[in-house]
C-alpha cells in the first residue's frame, strides 16, 4: 500500500472516533461550537474515504483509453474537499446565528472541555504524520488533507477557548460567537484547497522558477543552438514538459536523441518527488515564428 493510500486510511479512521466522541458531548452539552466540529469530523470521514478512493485511481497506470492516466482525479478530489468545507462552514454559521436568537444554554461543560482536549491532542498527532507524507509525496491531495485538519486544530482550539470563557463567565452567547468566528476560518482555509485544485485541471504551468530552471537546464548543454515553446503542466503527480530545441540541421537522430536524455536526466532531478514525461521536438532551425503564426492562424506573407 502506497503512503498515500495508507496517510488517507489513518485519517479517516482518527476522524471516525473523533465524530464519536464530540458529536455525543455537543448533542449532550447544546454546545454549538462542539457540535460544528463534530460535523466537521464527520465531513473529514467522508472526504478522507473519498481521498482514498481518489489516489488509488489516480495511481493507476495509463491504458488506451486514459493514455496519461488519471492523476487529475486528485485535483479533482481537492475541489470536491475544499467545496465541502466551505459547506460545512456556512452550516456552522447557520447553527451559530440559530443559537443566539433562541439563547440556549449550553450545559456539560466539563466533559465538552475534556472532550476538546482529547480531540486537540489527536488531531496535532495526525497533522503531523500527514505533513510528514505530505512533504515525502507532493501530494495534492495529502496535502489538502493536512491543511483541513490543520484548520480543525485551529477551530477545536477556539471551541476549548470558547467553552473555557462560557466556564468562567456564564455567558453563553461567547458559543455561538466563536462559532461563527470558526465557520468563516474554515471558509477561508477551504479557498487554497479549491485554487490548486482548479489550476490543476486549466493545466496550469509549473512554478516560474521551475519553468525558468528547465530553460537553462535545455539552453546551457552545449550542442542546443536555442529553443522554444517551452510548455509545462503537471496533474499533482506527473509534470510533462515538452519543448522544441534548436540543433545542427546535418545531427544525425542517434545524436539528438543522447542530447534529449541528457537534459531529461537533469529536469528529473528539479523533483524527484514526481514523475516525469518529457517530450522533446527536433528542430533544424528556428521554426517559433511560423509555428506562432500558424497557431495564430495568421501568415508570414506580407
Amino acid at each position: 500500500m502506497s503512503p498515500q493510500k495508507r496517510a488517507t486510511l489513518v485519517s479517516s479512521s482518527v476522524a471516525t472516533i473523533l465524530v464519536i466522541v464530540k458529536l455525543i458531548i455537543g448533542i449532550a452539552s447544546g454546545s454549538v461550537a462542539v457540535l460544528a466540529s463534530a460535523i466537521d469530523s464527520l465531513l473529514d470521514t467522508l472526504v478522507s474515504i473519498f481521498n482514498f478512493f481518489a489516489i488509488k485511481k489516480a495511481e493507476e497506470n495509463p491504458n488506451d483509453e486514459y493514455q496519461y492516466g488519471k492523476g487529475k482525479i486528485q485535483a479533482i478530489a481537492g475541489v470536491i474537499e475544499g467545496t465541502v468545507i466551505t459547506i460545512s462552514g456556512i452550516y456552522i454559521i447557520y447553527v451559530a446565528i440559530e443559537k443566539l436568537n433562541n439563547e440556549t444554554v449550553t450545559t456539560l461543560l466539563m466533559p465538552s472541555i475534556w472532550a476538546m482536549v482529547f480531540s486537540i491532542i489527536v488531531t496535532y498527532l495526525l497533522v503531523k504524520y500527514l505533513l510528514k507524507v505530505a512533504q515525502e509525496t507532493d501530494n495534492i491531495v495529502i496535502k489538502a488533507d493536512a491543511l483541513h485538519y490543520q484548520t480543525d486544530l485551529w477551530s477545536n482550539g477556539a471551541v476549548l477557548v470558547a467553552l473555557g470563557l462560557i466556564y468562567l463567565t456564564g455567558i453563553d452567547a461567547i458559543d455561538a460567537i466563536f462559532g461563527i468566528g470558526i465557520g468563516l476560518y474554515i471558509i477561508y482555509s477551504a479557498y487554497e484547497i479549491i485554487e490548486e485544485g482548479i489550476e490543476i485541471l486549466l493545466d496550469r504551468a509549473l512554478d516560474g522558477e521551475v519553468v525558468a530552471s528547465i530553460g537553462e537546464i535545455i539552453s546551457n548543454h552545449p550542442e542546443v543552438t536555442s529553443y522554444h515553446w517551452l510548455k509545462t503542466r503537471t496533474d499533482g503527480s506527473t509534470n510533462f514538459v515538452e519543448f522544441h530545441m534548436v540543433l545542427r540541421p546535418n545531427m544525425l537522430l542517434l545524436e539528438a536523441h543522447r542530447i534529449a536524455d541528457e537534459i531529461e536526466d537533469k529536469v528529473f532531478l528539479l523533483d524527484k518527488k514526481k514523475k516525469w514525461i518529457i517530450t522533446p521536438h527536433f528542430d533544424p532551425y528556428d521554426d517559433e515564428q511560423m509555428n506562432n503564426a500558424l497557431l495564430h492562424g495568421t501568415s508570414l506573407l506580407r
